[in-house]
C-alpha cells in the first residue's frame, strides 16, 4: 500500500502514475480503458492509494481496481485543479497531479453512491435525454413548419389530432421527425414503467410523492441524486449540492451575491420542475405562498429559484425525519 497512484481517465484511454512513498515514479503511460488494459498496465504494482477524476468513464477502472483492493478515491475535477495549482508548482500532467495528491493526503472526494443507486441515476439519467431528444425533435418539426410559413399557434401538435394534421402537410422532414418521435415516446413510457415500478417499492418515494406536482419519476430522479440523505450534515449542504446556493463575495464589510454555481445539473432540473409544478398544484402551501410573496418583490426567475431552494429544505427534512408532506409548513426542531 506504500504506492500512490494518479489515472487521468479518457472514454478510450487512460494515463496514470504510479510514485512510490518518496514520490519517485515507479510507472507511468497509457492504457486501454478496459479489463485487458488494466490487467497489462497493472501487472506487478500490487496495491495502493489511488485517485480517479469523476469524468463520464471512472466506473470500469474505479470497480476494477475496488475489487482487487486498490484503496480508490474519486476526486472531484473543479477542485482538485484548484489544490493541484495552490499545492504543485511544476507543470506536470494530470495523473501525475493526481499522484502528488494522493501522497499529500489532499484529494477532494465524490461520493461514490452503491451499485443500485448507480443504476437508478442510470435510469434516471436515461430517461431525462430522451425527453431532451423528443424536444429537439419538436423544435425541429416546428422549424420546417416556419420555414414553409405554415401557420400553428393554437394548434396542439402533439396530440393524435395534432400529429394527423402534420402528417396530413405530407412533408418528408415532418414525417422522419415524427416517426422519431414515436420511437421516443415508446421507450420513454417503457422507461416509466420500469421507474414506476422501482420508485412503488421504496418508502422514499412514497414520502416525496405527498409533495404535490412531484411524480414518480421526480421522486426517484431525487432519490437517484441525493443517494443517501444521512451525508448530508444540514438542509443547506443539500441545496449547495443542488446548486441552489449563490457564491459570495466578501470584502471588508461588503458582501456581494452572485448567482448559482456548481451542484448536479439533473438534480437541479428536476427541483425546479418539481417546484414548478407544485406552483401550479398547490396554490395554498406555504412554498407557493412563499414563491408568490417573493415574487412580488424579486424577478420571478429569482422568485423561482428561491422557491426550489426552499422546496429543497422540505425534502431535506422530509427524508431526514421520514415525514410526509406538511402544507403549511413545519419546524423540524419541534417534529418527532
Amino acid at each position: 500500500m506504500n504506492n500512490h497512484i494518479g489515472i487521468d481517465v479518457h472514454q478510450k484511454k487512460c494515463h496514470a502514475t504510479v510514485q512510490d512513498e518518496d514520490g519517485m515514479t515507479v510507472r507511468q503511460g497509457y492504457f486501454q480503458n478496459s479489463p485487458s488494459g488494466f490487467e497489462d498496465f497493472f501487472d506487478g504494482i500490487g496495491t495502493g492509494k489511488t485517485a480517479i477524476e469523476a469524468t463520464d468513464a471512472w466506473q470500469p477502472v474505479y470497480d476494477w481496481l475496488a475489487e482487487r483492493g486498490f484503496d480508490v478515491k474519486l476526486a472531484h475535477p473543479h477542485k482538485t485543479r484548484i489544490i493541484a495549482e495552490v499545492k504543485i508548482k511544476t507543470d506536470c500532467r494530470d495523473s501525475e497531479a493526481l499522484a502528488d495528491l494522493v501522497r499529500a493526503d489532499l484529494i477532494p472526494e465524490v461520493y461514490v453512491p452503491c451499485d443500485d443507486m448507480r443504476e437508478l441515476r442510470g435510469i434516471a439519467k436515461q430517461r431525462g435525454k430522451l425527453v431532451q431528444e423528443k424536444s429537439k425533435f419538436k423544435n425541429r418539426i416546428k422549424a420546417q413548419l416556419r420555414r414553409r410559413g405554415i401557420e400553428y399557434s393554437g394548434r396542439s401538435l402533439w396530440t393524435k389530432k395534432g400529429r394527423l394534421w402534420l402528417r396530413d402537410l405530407e412533408i418528408d422532414a415532418v414525417n422522419d421527425f415524427l416517426e422519431v418521435l414515436k420511437t421516443l415516446n415508446e421507450r420513454i413510457s417503457e422507461l416509466e414503467g420500469e421507474i414506476e415500478g422501482i420508485a412503488g417499492d421504496m418508502e422514499e418515494s412514497q414520502i416525496l410523492m405527498t409533495i404535490p406536482g412531484v411524480s414518480y419519476y421526480t421522486a426517484l430522479t431525487i432519490i437517484a441524486e441525493i443517494a443517501t440523505i444521512e451525508r448530508f450534515p444540514s438542509p443547506g449542504h443539500l441545496c449547495s449540492y443542488a446548486g441552489f446556493v449563490p457564491s459570495v463575495k466578501q470584502s471588508g464589510s461588503k458582501e456581494v451575491h452572485g448567482s448559482i454555481q456548481g451542484g448536479r445539473p439533473l438534480l437541479r432540473w428536476i427541483l425546479y420542475q418539481a417546484t414548478h409544478n407544485h406552483i401550479l398544484n398547490a396554490p395554498n402551501s406555504h412554498v407557493t405562498k412563499f414563491y408568490k410573496r417573493l415574487k412580488q418583490k424579486k424577478p420571478k426567475k429569482l422568485a423561482k429559484t428561491a422557491a426550489a431552494r426552499k422546496l429543497t429544505t422540505v425534502i431535506y427534512w422530509m427524508l431526514k425525519l421520514k415525514e410526509e408532506f406538511h402544507p403549511e409548513g413545519y419546524d423540524p426542531r419541534t417534529s418527532r
